[in-house]
Order: structure tokens, then C-alpha cells, then sequence
């Protein structure tokens, strides 16, 4: 048997977007699908500029009310499921995930803490260590000699995947349960921090290894989209490792 369920609101983020006509456009598709909010990550341009505005047409007002944020972690930090979006080949180690994959898990998160859909840079896309706050990665189905797509091309492409997902009357296999949503992702970056220092302190980690290190780390638990008990669970055992150390040194 399946359950039916709503699913959190939904925010689209971009991140250094340096064309206002991409911005109207990208506004512009979140008022088509339902979008509740636009977030804009250190913009280079003007957002509610004359150009922005025109192209918005109905999501003028989506494009005025647009948040704006110095880093993308302040920008999903109330964000309970991410899904960042990338175009590049060199993307690392970070697995890449089609739409139809990633993105029912995202709708299947419920509650009342945001969802986003992240979207990189014009010219760049999104770095590797941006794409590490996502707990999933997509790429979309598009020709290998030419992955990237215009930002407000892949931005309604997207939008128009989840409302075809969604129009499956938001039903979603047995097994879910309230409490299994992901952590957000400030909660993983404080662990992480923790984990470091302890990890450097007791010579697991070297200095000038630490960060690729704690980025395989950080991939494996963010696509095990781990939950804030979880997390909590983690930071009690370093705690408590911390003190003995500290004990027995004492």
C-alpha cells in the first residue's frame, strides 16, 4: 500500500548568477511550477534590474522577494533535503544521479523546513565543495559533447521533472516514516568540524591531507542522507572520546 503525503515547500537557489535576464527567467519558472522561493547566492548582477523584471512577467513578485546570502551554506541552512544540480565532467568522486532517481526522494520529504534545488554559476556551475552541501547530485539528460545548459533552461527542466513527479498524486512507497528527513546541512558542517580537530589531534589526520580527507568523509554521509539524530548520535561519540583522551592526559 501507498501514502499519500505534501511535501515541503520547495526554494530554488542559484548561486552567482551574473545575467539578470537568466534571473527573470529562472523567477519566471518558479511562478509556472509552484516554487515558493527564489534565494540568490552572492548575485553579480542586478537582480530587479529592468531586464530581470521583463523577463520575469508573473514572477516579478517571487524575483523582488528574493533573499540574498554571502555563502551557499547560509542559503540552505534551514534546508531539510538538497539536491544540487551539475553539468561538468570534472566533477571528482561525487556521483552523479539522474532526475527521475534523486528527485522523489527530495518530495518525499515532509514537514515544514524547506527543500532546494541548488543551481550553479552561468559560466562555471557549481565547485566540487559546493556541490558537498547537496545529499544528492543530478546531472540531466543532456548530449555528452555538451553536458551544460543555459541556467534557466536546466532550471525549468527540473522544475518541469517534479511537477511531472508530482502529478502522480504525491504518493510514495511504504517504509517512510516522520523523523527519517535528512539533517540540515549546518548541523553536518558543525559535526564535521568537530570530527576534524579530534581526528588531527590524534593523528589520524595530517594537516595537508585533512581537507580531501574529511570531503570523502563528508560525501558518504551526505548520501546516506544522514538524520539529525544521527549526527547527534556522532557528536556524543567524539565528545566522549574527547573527554577520555583529556582523562587519561590529565
Amino acid at each position: 500500500m501507498n501514502v499519500e503525503r505534501i511535501s515541503s515547500k520547495k526554494v530554488v537557489v542559484l548561486v552567482e548568477p551574473a545575467g539578470p535576464m537568466n534571473i527573470g527567467l529562472v523567477a519566471r519558472s518558479c511562478a509556472n511550477f509552484d516554487v515558493a522561493e527564489l534565494r540568490l547566492v552572492a548575485p553579480r548582477c542586478n537582480p530587479t534590474e529592468p531586464d530581470a523584471l521583463k523577463m520575469a512577467v508573473r514572477g516579478k513578485s517571487l524575483l523582488k522577494k528574493a533573499a540574498e546570502f554571502s555563502t551557499l551554506i547560509d542559503a540552505v541552512a534551514d534546508c531539510r533535503g538538497v539536491i544540487a544540480t551539475c553539468g561538468r565532467i570534472d566533477h571528482g568522486e561525487i556521483p552523479l544521479e539522474k532526475p527521475e532517481e534523486a528527485l522523489p526522494w527530495l518530495l518525499s520529504i515532509s514537514g515544514s523546513d524547506p527543500i532546494a534545488l541548488v543551481f550553479g554559476r552561468e559560466d562555471r556551475g557549481l565547485t566540487n565543495d559546493e556541490l558537498l552541501h547537496a545529499q544528492k547530485v543530478i546531472t540531466l539528460h543532456s548530449s555528452p559533447e555538451y553536458p551544460s545548459l543555459n541556467l534557466s533552461h536546466a532550471v525549468a527542466v527540473v522544475l518541469h521533472e517534479i511537477n511531472r513527479i508530482q502529478s502522480k498524486k504525491n504518493r510514495f512507497p511504504d517504509g517512510y516514516q516522520s523523523g527519517n528527513e535528512p539533517c540540515l546541512p549546518v548541523e553536518l558542517d558543525d559535526c564535521m568540524d568537530d570530527a576534524k580537530r579530534l581526528l588531527l589531534d590524534v593523528g589520524f589526520l595530517l594537516e595537508h591531507t585533512a581537507n580531501a580527507r574529511m570531503t570523502k568523509l563528508r560525501g558518504l554521509l551526505q548520501r546516506a542522507s544522514i538524520r539529525s539524530q544521527e549526527v547527534a548520535l556522532i557528536r556524543g561519540m567524539l565528545r566522549q572520546i574527547r573527554w577520555a583522551i583529556n582523562s587519561h592526559h590529565s
